[in-house]
């Protein structure tokens, strides 16, 4: 048997977001038939990924698949710890799903299906992140879907932790001429930071990328590339991006 692919999502109180995240393992697992698939959560919603890992059997593999889109402190300390804490297997952990081509074409069709028109300035809002790896790896993406949308300013903006606030950046933006810039939903499912960022959008707001064909791709590449790394017995490592 191949390695249990475990799929982490943060976790959230609006009930919208384990559906979402129920649907992505779906199409997770028509694209690979036969590849165990199991949802472990963070925090907040059952199941926890402590239980999930705890559940499977002993000496099996796993690989954890953050839904997660930046090096912020879930990825670097909370998944290796829980890695480490599953004696009991062997356990990598991949890399976050972003930066990567996979997510700017996820978040060009949301803003389409939203009715995004080309020239239209873009903000880009995440959860935000103390680590400053995080906000890097948002501007990468900003500057990924920058390029796609024909070079049009987007923008990244945060609903907590890091700074422009979504209300910062939209005032930037029409500073520099932009007076109703889309939003582009840099979260992997409905939560309170998803509402409240389309909340703060002067114009057109996007859906998260949920159950996204493009993000089910990515999370199997993500595992595919965390199979290919060595395997070190403290189970702390994280897969290269």
């Amino acid at each position: 048997m191949p390695p249990t692919l475990v799929i982490v999502a943060h976790g959230s109180r609006d009930p919208r977001a384990l559906s979402t995240v129920e649907a992505l393992l779906g199409r997770v697992r028509e694209l690979r038939p036969g590849l165990p698939v199991r949802l472990g959560h963070i925090e907040l919603t059952a199941p926890l990924l402590a239980d999930t890992l705890d559940a499977l059997p002993e000496a099996g593999e796993a690989v954890l698949v953050p839904l997660l889109l930046g090096r912020g402190h879930h990825v670097t300390h909370d998944l290796p710890r829980a890695a480490a804490d599953a004696a009991h297997l062997r356990t990598r952990v991949a890399a976050p799903l972003g930066p990567h081509p996979l997510l700017v074409e996820a978040l060009r069709d949301r803003l389409a299906e939203a009715g995004w028109t080309p020239g239209t300035a873009v903000v880009l809002a995440g959860a935000g992140s103390l680590d400053p790896r995080s906000a890097a790896d948002a501007r990468a993406t900003a500057a990924q879907l920058s390029e796609r949308l024909g070079g049009v300013p987007v923008v990244p903006a945060y609903a907590s932790a890091a700074a422009p606030t979504v209300p910062a950046a939209v005032r930037a933006l029409a500073a520099r001429g932009h007076h109703r810039p889309a939003l582009a939903a840099y979260f992997t499912a409905p939560g309170r930071f998803a509402t409240q960022s389309a909340a703060a959008a002067p114009g057109l707001a996007a859906e998260p990328l949920g159950a996204h064909p493009a993000l089910a791709r990515l999370v199997l590449h993500r595992y595919d590339q965390a199979c290919a790394q060595p395997y070190r017995p403290a189970g702390r490592e994280l897969a290269t991006a």
